[in-house]
């Protein structure tokens, strides 16, 4: 059995990702979330590297490196942290633990693993394994009796092409109306490239959804990894691409959610025009698309600002889940895609919370009797979230004292069910966390 690398961190889908990360790279990795449990995963196994978050539940970093050293004096370690960025403990780093490598949240994913191979090479092959997530696009799943109800999109969207191009296109803000399909389920979106034939395929870690979507899109915003998060319900499936940490594009076998169907949604076209287009581009072998700009009902200048909203709510939607399951990967099928989304990842999360998690699953995961603090590793800064006024002035006020029920008394008069929403949300970011 090849000699284990030990990995460190507190942040669930984070230490998830580097595992497999770590793992398709020939490491057998010993992964924990604490300082003492990582201390007795070594005990009687020399491990090959040590990659160490500085800030863990139970003790530092450099705690639990001293422990490590006291064991194997010549353990190679590399650090990450979201806190102690730079200055005296990076320094600190490379000359008391002799580490080379001192990686600040976000990080490259990959020069991490560059950086671990340098001081301790993979004793295993890289894994090969062939399963993989595919949404096949040849057929389509009718509504499975649980889709979302109306969801609200604003009228502004970014999207990037080929030269790195970025354009905001504007339009009327829209409402996607529930996910009812008409007899004829019109254009399919557009399908991502596929894997040149022959390649291996990467294995995916799986588990179970329930609410981690946004720790999942954490851990590769974190990692600044580019790879699919694929998930399944039932016979729906769906699937995000991202590209360096953020999401760009995305995919579904829902009926509701390709491009014609869509459109009747929210209200560009009626479902009798996209009836007719469907039949025509049948016949006549093209996209249901390309006839509705032939017949005048699409603009070819709206086509992109529509199949961008597209793409956005399918990924809202997902949020809607509160069962099912994923699998994360690492593929590089999103750089093929000429038009992605530019989005930022803690926005696409606090808008999703606030449009698509219901007033049950709200109470359930932010109880009036919960009391927060602010968090000690935020996945982000704050200046880089589009947070309203009252959320702002609101977040000065958790301090681990006051409990949810007084922070809404706090909060001007805000819907009871809008705060609960903004604090899920910021629990979701890692910028609030609960008091233990």
């Amino acid at each position: 059995m090849p000699t284990p690398l030990l990995v460190v961190d507190d942040n669930k889908e984070l230490l998830a990702l580097l595992t497999q990360l770590f793992e398709e790279a020939g490491y057998r990795v010993l992964g924990a979330s604490k300082g003492k449990t990582a201390l007795e995963l070594v005990r009687d196994e020399k491990p090959v590297a040590a990659v160490i978050d500085l800030l863990l539940p139970d003790m530092m970093g450099f705690q639990l490196a001293d422990g490590l050293r006291l064991q194997y004096p010549e353990l190679p370690m590399v650090f990450v942290t979201g806190v102690f960025k730079g200055g005296k403990h990076a320094l600190e780093a490379r000359q008391k633990y002799k580490s080379s490598h001192y990686f600040e949240k976000p990080f490259d994913a990959q020069k991490l693993l560059a950086a671990l191979r340098q001081v301790a090479p993979p004793p295993a092959p890289p894994a090969v394994k062939t399963d993989e997530f595919e949404v096949e696009l040849d057929f389509d799943v009718e509504d499975d009796g649980d889709t979302p109800d109306a969801m609200e999109l604003t009228g502004k969207i970014r999207v990037t092409g080929g030269g790195n191009i970025s354009a905001e296109l504007r339009g009327a803000d829209l409402k996607a109306a529930g996910g009812k399909t008409s007899a004829l389920a019109g254009s399919r979106p557009v399908p991502a490239a596929k894997s040149a034939a022959g390649a291996p395929h990467q294995p995916a870690r799986q588990g179970n959804l329930g609410d981690s979507l946004p720790g999942l899109i954490n851990a590769f915003y974190l990692a600044k990894e580019t790879g699919e998060l694929g998930v399944q319900r039932g016979k729906v499936k769906k699937v995000v691409y991202f590209e360096a940490g953020h999401p760009v594009f995305a995919l579904s076998n829902l009926a509701a959610d390709r491009f014609g169907q869509f459109l009747v949604r929210v209200g560009k076209i009626k479902a009798e025009q996209l009836q007719d287009a469907a039949v025509v581009a049948a016949s006549s072998k093209r996209r249901t698309g390309d006839v509705l700009v032939e017949r005048g009902l699409l603009k070819d200048t709206e086509r992109l600002y529509y199949v961008g909203q597209q793409v956005k709510a399918i990924i809202y939607s997902i949020f809607g889940w509160e069962d099912g399951n994923y699998q994360v990967s690492f593929k590089e099928k999103a750089r093929a895609e000429s038009i992605k989304l530019d989005v930022h990842p803690g926005n696409l999360i606090i808008r999703g919370v606030k449009k698509l998690y219901k007033a049950e699953r709200l109470v359930r995961l932010a109880p009036p009797w919960q009391r927060l603090i602010p968090s000690q590793q935020p996945a982000y800064q704050l200046q880089d979230l589009a947070l309203e006024k009252w959320e702002a002035e609101l977040l000065t006020k958790v301090d681990g004292n006051r409990s949810n029920a007084e922070l809404h008394r706090l909060s001007g008069g805000k819907p009871e069910h809008l705060v609960q929403a903004f604090l899920v949300s910021m629990t979701g970011l890692s910028i609030l966390e609960v008091r233990e």
